[in-house]
């Protein structure tokens, strides 16, 4: 069916602290719209993506084809293949559409090539509300252990000639619980490059997407809604735990971002039995106003920072200044990290499941700075587990974790101290106690 010609916008998308181009097209009354997740080596401008988008644009699905990776980090191979990363791209280039209003009205789906695809699933897998996936010529098997937790219907179309990507798509098919498909296409090798190939991936994307156009409820733990309150944060801890009870005995890691966090963690890591460490975070401090967060660092092998891009455009603060400010962080981050471990190495979180851990969230800057620093690290699950938090930061910040655990997302929420009786400062020398009364576990090698 052929539609009138739609006007293309140019986008940028803001994700930690880059912004990636994009190219977004939304039809006269689409019900969707679909983001792309380019693969190895290939951009928004790859031709087959931009061939699929066109074809999707005259069924009424609207596009969005942006860059996954800055030119910068494409050079790094390793950003190319991790798909953890990728993903979390994605997620935060489906957040920043949520709010655009050309998106008011529409589900959200996601296209993915080679890598791309695993992206796809691992973003669609943290993301319930996604409508629906495809998967041209993808590697779903690098998604595995994410697969389960898909409820997307996902399409997974593959080249009859691409031998040995069609058994990696056969096994991700027999794991995915969601509504699915596979389809081979006759005579096609991992490009589609063969004449009419492409314009059969593009009429089964059209269709599945198009029968799934509408959007869906997030599923999953469901916080009180109602007022709350604790005695104190070893109370929140223990009521954690027991939401936490599932990941005893699991190769499990209790982080606890401090200072507040460490006593709610401490609970939760006694119930597990298991370790007990921290990720610290620092708030980047506005010029002159340094409880005004312009955004958030984590320290690591990596530091990760992100932020606040509406605050800092608002204030005009300059280039220079944040990057003294997370200079100046860094510093303090190290001295932390000495003064609370007291020479005791980070312990290992390399392929274990990780759970990380405060009081409370009000905006979540400093968590998702924490997150992705963690996710960096590459643990096999990641999981947020908080007391307390507005139910619009947690939804902000699902596609940074696997899985999100909050007690309670009251709907009058003004800081976090407000639903504990008891809220005292916690100090550098309690969170160092805290730390040397527990046992050691096997550390990771020194960043």
């Amino acid at each position: 069916m052929n539609r009138q010609t739609t006007d293309q916008t140019k986008v940028v998308i803001p994700s930690d602290s880059v912004r990636l181009e994009g190219e977004l097209t939304v039809p006269p009354d689409a019900r969707v719209i679909v983001l792309f997740a380019h693969g190895s080596g290939s951009s928004r401008l790859s031709p087959r993506n931009q061939f699929v988008a066109r074809a999707l644009e005259q069924a009424g699905v609207g596009t969005l084809l942006f860059d996954l990776l800055t030119e910068e980090e494409a050079a790094d191979r390793e950003n190319v293949f991790d798909v953890d990363f990728l993903a979390h791209r994605l997620g935060d280039a489906t957040r920043w559409l949520r709010a655009r209003p050309e998106a008011a009205a529409c589900a959200l789906g996601y296209f993915g090539a080679s890598t791309g695809a695993a992206a796809a699933l691992i973003a669609a897998a943290q993301d319930p509300a996604i409508c629906a996936v495809v998967s041209r010529g993808g590697r779903p098997d690098l998604a595995l252990r994410h697969l389960a937790a898909v409820t997307a219907p996902t399409l997974l179309i593959v080249g009859g000639n691409d031998y040995g990507v069609i058994e990696l798509n056969e096994k991700a098919y027999r794991l995915l619980r969601c509504e699915k498909a596979l389809k081979i296409v006759p005579g096609a090798t991992h490009l589609f490059e063969e004449p009419g190939t492409l314009e059969q991936v593009a009429r089964l994307a059209s269709e599945w997407f198009v029968r799934h156009a509408s959007a869906k409820p997030a599923r999953g733990h469901a916080p009180l809604r109602e007022p709350v309150m604790f005695a104190d944060r070893e109370e929140a801890g223990r009521l954690l735990a027991a939401e936490l009870a599932s990941f005893k005995g699991a190769d499990t890691v209790v982080l606890a971002i401090p200072r507040g966090g460490l006593p709610v963690a401490r609970q939760v890591a006694d119930a597990l039995g298991a370790p007990l460490d921290i990720v610290v975070v620092r708030k980047l401090g506005a010029p002159g106003e340094p409880e005004l967060g312009i955004g958030a660092v984590v320290d690591g092998d990596h530091p990760r920072a992100i932020f606040n891009q509406a605050v800092i455009e608002h204030l005009g603060v300059r280039d220079s200044y944040i990057q003294a400010e997370i200079e100046r962080q860094l510093k303090e981050i190290k001295r932390r990290e000495t003064a609370y471990r007291g020479g005791r190495a980070p312990v290992a979180l390399t392929g274990r499941t990780v759970i990380v851990i405060d009081d409370g969230i009000a905006t979540g800057s400093s968590v998702r700075a924490a997150l992705r620093g963690v996710r960096r690290l590459k643990p096999a699950r990641l999981v947020l587990a908080v007391p307390v938090a507005p139910a619009e930061t947690i939804e902000a910040l699902r596609g940074d974790a696997d899985e999100i655990i909050c007690l309670a997302t009251p709907p009058d929420f003004f800081a976090v101290g407000q639903f504990y009786r008891d809220f005292h400062q916690i100090d550098d020398d309690e969170v160092a106690r805290i730390l040397a009364a527990r046992p050691r576990a096997h550390s990771q090698p020194a960043r």
